[in-house]
């Protein structure tokens, strides 16, 4: 399979690589009526967009003007909410057959769930065909199934990001774009010596980070091969043993770090790792002064998450050809880059790369395209289909995390606990697992 070319087309196969309580809830829109584009409250005739995406303000801000600008003849308003309270939207609204949402957006793992629940847009994807959008992506539009349950939207990643005062204590013959994890923490390592004992690593561990990802889609399976069903193995221990020294020598203040382009950019850190939304504005100011690399790699390989977000709608949605019109204009070329250029999303279909990027998406792009290219690449995907549990399996890994690296508990002791109610949430929802596991069905903890 093809990816990024070097030229200024920037292919939909940018970061393909091997691809990849409910009921008690009140409905979102009916709680709260969401932002408009117009600045109405939705209201009749409005398409009401329901999505996990873009749930920070500056993001959704950028967003809507993107909907203001793009979308022309309709009225979106646009509804940023929690996995939690979109899957319980939904839900509440489909089987009470009082649907106001009209449009949803939301990652693959988001979309799985709500299959039954989602119109078929096989006319959406045959409208769209010329776009360029990747068959593997359609094809994982289906949900399984034999029809288009979303439309491929936009994906992302996540990289590290390297102020170049901080190459002076790269180990000798390291190359900043094919570290080993070995490397990476004999660089933090000597950053701290060298910087007057002040970490130079920073790490997206606040209330808000997505440190949780790191685990998942990075450390795990480099270190494993897998995500679940290696998260007890003697090659997990490794894995969370090389993470607490990494964590010694870790600016404490990472903590309350939520999106590492701030402290990056106040120069409290000088390398960090983050979702390239979340590193973006980082080298804005110096973007020569910058680097952005590819994640290390480990034992098994250069672990790393891809993240795809699509575009569904819902069964009984009453504007649902307006809806079709809003997701057939945000697969235009221009919008997809105008979503590149704000929020770091990165295209889905063929769209040329304009010179003027900002600084940090033009250094972000080639870092994508060797991340995805390395020989090593094991690519991982967010978990698939727990729905409300969602946040539960996240906790998992933040707590696993925080009793190993901040708690110093044993290591094994923490994986054997923490593994033993991952495998309980699994064993309840009985879902297959998703990228790099192998997908037996049920997802069993090994």
């Amino acid at each position: 399979m093809s990816s990024i070319s070097s030229g200024p087309t920037l292919s939909r196969r940018t970061l393909l690589g091997a691809l990849a309580a409910a009921g008690a809830a009140a409905p979102v829109l009916s709680a709260c009526g969401g932002v408009s584009t117009s600045g109405a409250d939705g209201g009749e005739g409005a398409v009401n967009f329901l999505s996990t995406q873009f749930t920070p303000v500056e993001e959704r801000l950028r967003f809507e003007t993107i909907l203001k600008n793009r979308v022309k003849g309709t009225e979106v308003a646009f509804n940023p909410v929690d996995n939690a309270n979109f899957t319980a939207t939904i839900q509440s609204q489909v089987e009470a057959k009082k649907v106001e949402i009209s449009l949803i957006g939301g990652l693959h793992g988001d979309l799985a769930p709500q299959a039954s629940r989602l119109m078929d847009l096989d006319d959406v994807a045959k409208a769209l065909s010329s776009k360029g959008i990747d068959n593997e992506l359609l094809e994982l539009g289906k949900l399984g199934g034999a029809t288009t349950k979303y439309i491929p939207w936009m994906q992302a990643t996540y990289l590290l990001a390297i102020n170049k005062k901080a190459l002076q204590w790269l180990p000798s013959g390291a190359d900043p774009e094919k570290l080993t994890y070995d490397q990476l923490l004999q660089w933090a390592v000597a950053g701290k010596q060298g910087n007057g004992g002040k970490p130079i690593f920073g790490f997206p561990a606040g209330p808000k980070g997505l440190y949780h990802r790191f685990f998942q889609g990075y450390l795990l399976p480099s270190f494993t091969g897998a995500q679940v069903t290696k998260f007890r193995s003697a090659d997990a221990v490794t894995g969370w043993n090389w993470m607490k020294e990494l964590w010694a020598n870790t600016n404490t203040a990472s903590t309350n770090y939520d999106f590492m382009q701030e402290p990056l950019e106040r120069g409290e850190v000088l390398v960090a790792w983050d979702h390239v939304a979340r590193l973006v504005n980082a080298p804005k100011a110096k973007p020569d002064d910058w680097l952005m690399v590819p994640a290390p790699r480990g034992p098994k390989g250069l672990g790393y998450m891809l993240v795809v977000a699509g575009l569904g709608i819902p069964n009984g949605a009453p504007e649902a050809n307006k809806a079709k019109d809003v997701i057939k204009a945000l697969a235009e070329g221009d919008t997809q880059v105008e979503v590149l250029r704000q929020n770091a999303f990165f295209p889905v279909v063929d769209a040329n790369l304009p010179a003027d990027l900002p600084g940090g998406v033009g250094l972000e792009a080639p870092a994508v395209k060797k991340q995805q290219d390395a020989d090593s690449a094991i690519v991982s995907l967010p978990p698939v289909g727990l729905g409300a549990k969602d946040g539960e399996v996240s906790q998992i890994f933040k707590n696993t995390f925080k009793e190993i690296c901040i708690d110093k508990k044993p290591v094994q002791q923490v994986l054997d606990t923490q593994g033993g109610q991952l495998d309980v949430i699994l064993a309840g929802l009985k879902v297959p697992c998703w990228k790099p596991d192998p997908a037996g069905n049920p997802c069993q903890v090994g």
